[in-house]
């Protein structure tokens, strides 16, 4: 019996990172709930100490054992760890130099935050995944937050128009994926 139960451990400190990025993400959210002035003053720094954080501890994955996670649906090995360290650092780039439009265009910031940070998720889980179910399920969230992501922009027609036409493209070549996994 013994045996059995150390072979099903999760070894869930092999997602701590992504920990890292859901829980600022979820304090965006309620940051922007209080209100548009504190989210204005508070969402930038808190998205780059989140993001951040998830860097430090990826570098304290490294060169660690790249046991299997979640049952051999994750795994954090030096590849997977630099990967995802490019999706925070590509984030956290991309927020930096993103902050000043988004808040002269009159959206909520921490909408867009959380947003971004629901699409790092999903890359960054996309990046240690090792089946076919853990591919789709990363592969989805990234996707999703990118269709939001694309139609964001409410008063431009033209992002209502894109975001509607990556859903469709996207829906279907979801279903694609689906059906080739089915052969296999």
């Amino acid at each position: 019996m013994q045996g059995i139960a150390s072979g099903l451990d999760l070894h869930a400190a092999a997602v701590l990172p992504e920990g890292a990025v859901l829980l600022t993400m979820v304090l965006c959210l309620l940051v922007d709930l209080a209100g548009e002035r504190l989210a204005a003053r508070w969402v930038p720094p808190l998205t780059s100490v989140g993001l951040a954080t998830a860097l430090a501890l990826l570098a304290l994955q490294w060169n660690g054992p790249a046991e299997p996670a979640f049952l051999g649906a994750f795994v954090a090995d030096n590849l997977s760890i630099a990967l995802r360290a490019i999706v925070v650092g590509s984030t956290m780039l991309s927020l930096w130099m993103s902050w000043r439009y988004v808040e002269r265009s009159g959206t909520p910031l921490g909408e867009y935050a959380t947003i971004l940070m629901a699409a790092t998720i999903g890359a960054m889980l996309l990046c240690g995944a090792t089946d076919l179910v853990s591919i789709f399920v990363a592969l989805e969230t990234l996707s999703i937050a990118s269709y939001i992501l694309s139609g964001y922009m409410k008063r431009d027609a033209r992002s209502g128009e894109a975001a509607l036409k990556y859903l469709l493209v996207g829906s279907a070549a979801a279903a694609v994926f689906l059906y080739g996994a089915s052969l296999l």
